[in-house]
């Protein structure tokens, strides 16, 4: 279907989003086209200024508008224990359990070989470099409970373990008010793994 320039470029636009084929996308454009002006600038807006304003912090890689980031700036959180996650999205996930009082390092990413993706292509460097310059004793893996998540915490896991530092995985299982008879085998096998005496 033919759609004017404008339409058409915003609506390709919105394509480039993960999760956003043509008709949601199609739909999008249109909604822009009938929300108010001032409304359309204020979110052209936001997108500049997150473009723009965020950077990643120095020490933990996440992604922030200040350096260090508000988390590595707390004096009162354990420096001897680093929880590695895969993106900020999980770094903000953990920090929504109130559970985790240490730092955090962002690996933007997992190895997949698949994809062409190795070590060297995750802020795995950064990581070891903190792990040399400070009180590190133990770093929890919390990468996702799939094919790269597991291969980078292998990898992470064979790397770290000789310097000395104790490297632990969060425990994958069934989650609250799942159903046994739904879950698959592997995610059955971790949840045994991963028992504790109550």
């Amino acid at each position: 279907m033919y759609y004017p320039e404008p339409i058409a470029k915003l609506i390709e636009g919105f394509t480039r989003l993960p999760g956003i084929g043509p008709k949601t996308a199609t739909r999008l454009a249109f909604h822009v086209l009938n929300m108010k002006e001032e409304d359309v600038v204020e979110i052209a807006k936001a997108l500049v200024n997150a473009k723009r304003k965020l950077l990643y912090c120095s020490h933990c890689q996440n992604i922030t508008d200040v350096d260090p980031c508000y988390i590595c700036s707390d004096k009162t959180r354990d420096k001897s224990c680093i929880c590695v996650v895969q993106d900020p999205k999980d770094l903000i996930a953990m920090e929504r359990t109130r559970e985790f009082h240490g730092q955090y390092h962002v690996l933007h990413g997992a190895i997949s070989p698949m994809d062409g993706i190795g070590p060297e292509d995750i802020r795995l460097p950064e990581l070891i470099k903190r792990l040399n310059d400070e009180q590190v004793t133990e770093i929890i893996l919390a990468t996702n409970p799939n094919i790269e998540g597991e291969a980078t915490a292998m990898y992470i896991s064979r790397l770290v373990k000789p310097i000395g530092i104790k490297v632990t995985r969060i425990a994958h299982g069934l989650p609250v008010g799942g159903d046994l008879e739904y879950a698959d085998e592997v995610t059955l096998t971790k949840a045994l793994e991963g028992r504790r005496e109550i």
